[in-house]
């Protein structure tokens, strides 16, 4: 059995529990539609047990789905040290819980409120919905936005600064539809492109060849 991220449940048990009402009522159509439901958002918020054995070097996919772009992070962000960003859309069939790109301390977690533009456009990055959070590793400083969509209705982060983080664990997620843009400093070596898909935990995106700290 595939693990349930608990953020689901209450999207799961209301039409669960209203489809029974309805089919014990006499409303089988409607129970019928409810079960649907339920059982779209069991597959919704499924989240899969994920490994790798990568480098520690290695960044790895923050989300699940397709790679949008790959280029020159904004210029806040980039004044930073991170001046290339990989944009990631997540669809509503992909799995939405968001792992760790790399282990380390979180420096920075950030919620700013915001419209529900398509998540694909470019300027939902920076005026949707979204959280901001920075992790120092020990190849340097890597950071990630989650960015609701139109139909996203919440950002979910589960990390707070000074928490130590391991790659590839579960740091949250977004609900029904949504984006994730990555962070990354000048002298990495991305080793994705657009168009590709990713798995989060799992997908190799980028290289970071800074020496590592102490």
């Amino acid at each position: 059995m595939v693990p349930f991220a608990p953020e689901g449940y209450p999207f799961v048990l209301v039409p669960a529990l209203a489809g029974i009402f309805a089919w014990v009522f006499g409303y089988q159509p409607l129970a019928v539609v409810l079960i649907v439901v339920m059982l779209g958002c069991v597959a919704f918020f499924r989240d899969p047990r994920r490994t790798s054995d990568a480098p520690p070097e290695v960044v790895l996919a923050p989300a699940d789905g397709k790679v949008l772009s790959v280029g020159p992070a904004p210029a806040p962000i980039a004044g930073r040290g991170l001046s290339q960003q990989i944009s990631i859309f997540m669809s509503p069939a992909n799995v939405h819980v968001n792992r760790a790109p790399v282990g380390g301390i979180v420096r920075e977690v950030r919620t700013v409120p915001g419209t529900k533009l398509p998540a694909f456009r470019d300027k939902a990055s920076d005026l949707n919905e979204h959280s901001f959070v920075l992790i120092e590793g020990h190849f340097g400083a890597v950071a990630y936005k989650q960015i609701a969509g139109a139909v996203a209705r919440r950002v979910v982060c589960d990390l707070k600064p000074g928490q130590a983080v391991q790659r590839g664990e579960r740091v949250g997620l977004i609900k029904f539809g949504s984006r994730v843009d990555l962070f990354l400093p000048g002298d990495a070596v991305v080793e994705i492109a657009p168009g590709q898909r990713t798995r989060a935990g799992i997908t190799a995106v980028a290289r970071l060849e800074r020496g590592a700290r102490s």
